[in-house]
């Protein structure tokens, strides 16, 4: 898939799964996202074995339709190894130039972390096409506005604190997307229900679409 394909493939449902967990509960988790109608689906590297993951569901009959990618990548060669695992997408938690001329070297998306206006510009001036908020808790929706203020031109996709009460502020704010992980995790309850978490995501999902304000190819 090409790069334009990813980035809009990835707003267009506006919600990526951010996973974290065992081999089994990320797997479980994936699937129920997918089946609710989540495309993007950014396995972290704090899973064990999470590159070798990235290969295995790309095998998997129910994500052939998912778009695959990697986060929480701290360093070059872990966005290498995972680009050429089928990574999709690269996450960072923070902006690494090394990080983000690797992607761009194939072509890949790479969304790093940001919290300030100055990350934002080097990530702009990077090449970035959409950039991670990430701790999104820390300022809230109102730091989308923050940022966009003197940046109106950023695309964010804040991580971190977004749950099916606020995901419509997120927007309202102007984000393009937002990353879920753990109230994924929580919808499904001690045994991780496929249906619960499926269902979740529905009403993420739909939430996103009567609210969405933005689009980087509007």
């Amino acid at each position: 898939m090409k790069k334009t394909q990813t980035l809009t493939s990835l707003v267009e449902t506006g919600v990526v799964a951010v996973l974290r967990g065992n081999r089994e509960e990320v797997l479980k988790v994936a699937k129920a996202a997918v089946e609710g109608g989540i495309k993007a689906i950014e396995i972290t590297m704090t899973v064990p074995g999470a590159i070798d993951l990235i290969k295995e569901m790309k095998t998997l009959s129910w994500a052939e339709e998912a778009i695959i990618g990697l986060g929480t990548v701290l360093d070059r060669e872990t966005a290498v190894s995972g680009i050429h695992a089928g990574a999709a997408f690269i996450v960072s938690p923070h902006f690494n130039e090394d990080i983000v001329k690797a992607c761009h070297r194939y072509q890949v998306p790479v969304m790093p972390g940001v919290i300030s206006v100055k990350e934002a510009v080097q990530a702009l001036e990077a090449g970035c096409d959409i950039v991670k908020l990430f701790p999104g808790d820390l300022g809230g929706p109102k730091h989308i506005k923050n940022l966009k203020g003197p940046l109106p031109q950023l695309n964010v996709m804040p991580t971190g604190g977004v749950d099916e009460n606020n995901i419509k502020d997120w927007f309202e704010a102007g984000a393009v997307a937002v990353g879920i992980g753990s109230h994924l995790t929580k919808a499904g309850g001690a045994g991780l229900d496929g249906v619960l978490i499926a269902d979740y995501v529905r009403l993420l999902v739909n939430k996103v679409a009567s609210e969405r304000h933005s689009t980087i190819y509007a």
